[in-house]
């Protein structure tokens, strides 16, 4: 399989995306030591590299991954999106904004077949058209298609969440001229995108506790009856309960997952009865005036799930959708189908870990499709 590295990797929704398109993730490159951990319990074979991406070269980063330049196919990548995002103060001079341009510094120190970066709309504001224009000054002998907004409900996710992909190729023969359209045509038929009821089908809802000496747990139960009907369309039904890449997964948790039917991530939020009394009474759509959840819409699409703020910034939690039907925000399970990670994809032991990584994920579908169509291009 053609090998790519992963900068900025995360807990590995651009990972898997690739993983499920035909590459192999050759290895992994994330400074934050929770989410690394998660890349590494989804991605064993994968070298994982947990280091300061600025200090990095191109020829240092090859040689942690063991590969050679002429192994190397793709680089692909989200780099951190906090100064860019509409969400943030909007700071030009933010020192994150710099890890973008990083990003096509190695990318032109690698030379791989390909590159693929994403990051949120509010990169395309005028302010940053510096920025931008620096980082692809660092292009040569690549083809750069015009930036495209990918909104991941169009590409068989069941959320709205919207990001730009900055996509090059090489010149030379291996690869065939890679267009636009390649990308746009691997969008799935309206009839197979997925609303949230169908999304969250099957996955326990009314999720009870129990006190033990460890506090308060979710009680395990069985989520899918393997012969049941579904809702969904065969290709979210498929996304999120089979397409197991060779050597991606958690060996033991797969098997729990294939033999037993459990899933992890049903990790408690408990809410106060006036609490509960305010959800039960908001409409779909509508927003609770204090903690600022919206209740989600079973009929339409999940709005995008925010990170909420990591510990240099007080590690705040991101607001949370309430469930449609019962008075409580999400669950991480739940969380992670609306993004398009798949059961059999182990989420981190906590909530607040598991939702930032999550919120700080690129959808997998929506990169699967759109690596796909790269890896079709590859002579």
């Amino acid at each position: 399989m053609p090998d790519v590295i992963d900068l900025f990797a995360g807990a590995g929704g651009l990972s898997l995306g690739a993983s499920r398109a035909g590459f192999n993730v050759a290895s992994a490159v994330e400074l934050d030591s929770y989410a690394i951990q998660s890349h590494k319990t989804n991605f064993p074979n994968s070298k994982h590299i947990q280091k300061d991406i600025t200090t990095l070269s191109g020829a240092e980063l090859l040689k942690l991954s063991h590969l050679t330049r002429e192994q190397l196919i793709g680089v692909i990548g989200g780099p951190p999106c906090q100064g860019f995002s509409c969400m943030g103060h909007g700071d030009v001079n933010d020192g994150r904004n710099r890890l973008f341009i990083k990003f096509f510094q190695l990318v032109n120190e690698l030379q791989p077949v390909f590159f693929v970066a994403e990051n949120v709309p509010g990169i395309m504001k005028e302010k940053y058209d510096g920025i931008r224009n620096e980082a692809f000054s660092y292009l040569t002998d690549y083809t750069i298609l015009s930036p495209l907004c990918v909104n991941a409900s169009e590409y068989g996710a069941p959320t709205t969440r919207t990001r730009y992909f900055f996509i090059g190729y090489r010149n030379d023969h291996r690869i065939r001229p890679v267009n636009i359209h390649d990308i746009e045509q691997m969008k799935v038929d309206p009839d197979e995108q997925t609303n949230v009821r169908q999304a969250l089908e099957g996955l326990p809802s009314k999720i009870r506790y129990r006190e033990n000496s460890t506090g308060i747990k979710p009680l395990s139960e069985n989520y899918y009856h393997p012969e049941a009907a579904h809702l969904q369309s065969q290709f979210f039904y498929e996304h999120v309960t089979s397409l197991i890449p060779a050597g991606v997964g958690n060996a033991r948790y797969i098997r729990q997952y294939q033999n037993r039917h459990l899933v992890n991530g049903f990790y408690p939020t408990k809410h106060t009865d006036a609490v509960k009394e305010r959800y039960n009474e908001l409409a779909y759509g509508q927003q609770d005036q204090i903690s600022k959840s919206k209740r989600l819409d079973p009929d339409g699409f999940c709005p995008t799930l925010r990170a909420g703020t990591g510990p240099e910034k007080g590690s705040y939690q991101a607001v949370r959708p309430i469930h449609y039907e019962y008075a409580r925000v999400i669950t991480p399970r739940e969380a992670a189908r609306l993004q398009g990670f798949p059961d059999w994809y182990k989420l981190p032991d906590t909530i607040w870990h598991a939702f930032r990584q999550i919120g700080n994920s690129v959808s997998p579908i929506a990169a699967e499709r759109v690596l796909s169509a790269i890896f079709q291009r590859l002579t």
